[in-house]
């Protein structure tokens, strides 16, 4: 499985879309965000909060690119491929979940590191590795779920899909926008979010709060509901010729 693994990062590093989605778009929206028409206290604690956005965004776009090139495996024949060599079913989830989780950490290293340098962001040695440290296990949601995209869609379909919901759940999670701006109904839908609890916990570090416990286990839950999705695609995908 660790070569498979291997293997999968290898092909990731070489597709540019990773490169655009994972790295450079939540970098420059980072930037942007935070020092257009901001000034003052306001942007010492946008540089901040948007730090944390940002990279779960631009984790979450990762999570989803790695889920969307099981779709156009699917067309080339690699995962009939897969099925003739030894690994069972869940190893190959697990490893392609491994592979998702992995190829995160640039777009949040991306983040923090524009933070720091070039938004004089400064913390505790603790927080910023409290931080990174959610940023990166809190993504294997969104690795799941972008895995039973690709198994359960192909081609341009499983594209779609998954960039209207990179979209969506950085719309309505709070990712771009705080929710304290949005209409009250909106706000309790947004706190169900898997998008939203993910940035939320480690944004509680960064601002010296206790990360919740509720929120912890909303994004519990969607990692097993999206878990036995992603299984249930793979074992799809085998059927249907």
């Amino acid at each position: 499985m660790f070569g498979y693994i291997r293997l999968e990062v290898t092909r990731i590093l070489r597709d540019p879309g990773y490169v655009i989605m994972g790295f450079a778009m939540p970098v420059t929206m980072y930037l942007v965000f935070t020092n257009l028409g901001v000034a003052g206290d306001d942007r010492v604690w946008a540089a901040l909060y948007m730090m944390v956005n940002m990279a779960a965004f631009g984790a979450i776009g990762s999570a989803f690119n790695n889920g969307a090139g099981i779709a156009e495996d699917r067309t080339a024949g690699w995962l009939r491929q897969l099925r003739t060599t030894p690994l069972a079913p869940v190893r190959v989830v697990a490893g392609k979940a491994a592979t998702g989780v992995l190829m995160v950490l640039p777009a949040i290293a991306g983040a923090c590191l524009s933070a720091a340098l070039l938004n004089g962001v400064r913390l505790e040695v603790w927080q910023w590795i409290s931080i990174v440290l959610l940023l990166w296990v809190g993504s294997l949601p969104f690795t799941l779920l972008g895995m039973a995209l690709g198994y359960l869609f192909s081609g341009q379909t499983a594209a779609v899909f998954t960039i209207a919901a990179n979209m969506t759940m950085a719309i309505v999670g709070g990712l771009w926008l705080p929710t304290e701006g949005f209409p009250s109904w909106l706000r309790v839908v947004a706190q169900w979010t898997p998008s939203f609890g993910y940035a939320d916990l480690p944004r509680k570090v960064a601002f010296g709060e206790t990360p919740g416990a509720g929120t912890a286990l909303i994004l519990t839950g969607w990692l097993v509901v999206f878990g036995i999705l992603a299984v249930y695609g793979y074992r799809r995908a085998g059927r249907v010729r």
